[in-house]
């Protein structure tokens, strides 16, 4: 059975543990990190110090979109993991665009969410806004054209994102008009998987 450790409230873990639930893989978590902290057998297996990691039999493997790639070739091919690499590459750009994403929101996230109120600075958050609704807009523009960043069905590729959506659009910023995007997340959320690992409350 595949093991996952890492705490749920960390976006990277979200991703594998919505994905694996998504394509019905069996499997258990463990919580690591944050205020779990990480004992010598964890640091062990993961040098970065750093959640997720998985074991799957005998694969060790750490970094949430390679995990991501590796289950869905593995376990879901034929629905995840398209055999043209034209379509594949496509699509995979998103999941990596999506740790710009991240560095941009980061800000935003720990002073709206990880901070006490008079803790906040407000023009940080005004800059993480900004830069993360400019990057919203390209996405809004891919979205115009294909249903899901995977292209004409949902796919492993709208996992990272999809992750980072619903911070987005929970924390108490300013937001451009992304119509596409929200129809998209609007989608994700009508999935049970998504809301069962992901649309939990921010912490």
């Amino acid at each position: 059975m595949l093991t996952i450790w890492g705490r749920l409230n960390s976006h990277n873990v979200k991703k594998v543990a919505w994905f694996a639930d998504e394509i019905a893989l069996p499997h258990v978590r463990h919580d690591v990190g944050g205020t779990f902290g990480m004992d010598a057998a964890y640091r062990a297996k993961n040098p970065n110090q750093m959640i997720p990691t998985i074991e799957d039999g005998d694969v060790l493997l750490w970094e949430s979109n390679a995990i991501l790639r590796y289950l869905a070739a593995r376990y879901a091919p034929a629905e995840m993991w398209p055999d043209d690499p034209v379509i594949r590459a496509q699509a995979d750009k998103w999941m990596d665009w999506q740790f710009s994403f991240a560095d941009a929101q980061r800000d935003a996230f720990l002073h709206l969410v990880r901070r006490e109120a008079g803790q906040r600075d407000g023009q940080v958050i005004a800059r993480s806004a900004q830069v993360t609704g400019a990057a919203m807009l390209i996405l809004d523009q891919a979205l115009a054209v294909q249903p899901w960043l995977s292209g004409v069905h949902f796919g492993v590729s709208d996992v990272p994102m999809g992750v980072y959506a619903h911070t987005y659009f929970t924390l108490d910023m300013e937001r451009p008009d992304v119509p596409h995007v929200r129809a998209w997340y609007d989608r994700l959320r009508e999935r049970p998987t998504y809301a069962r690992s992901v649309m939990i409350p921010l912490t």
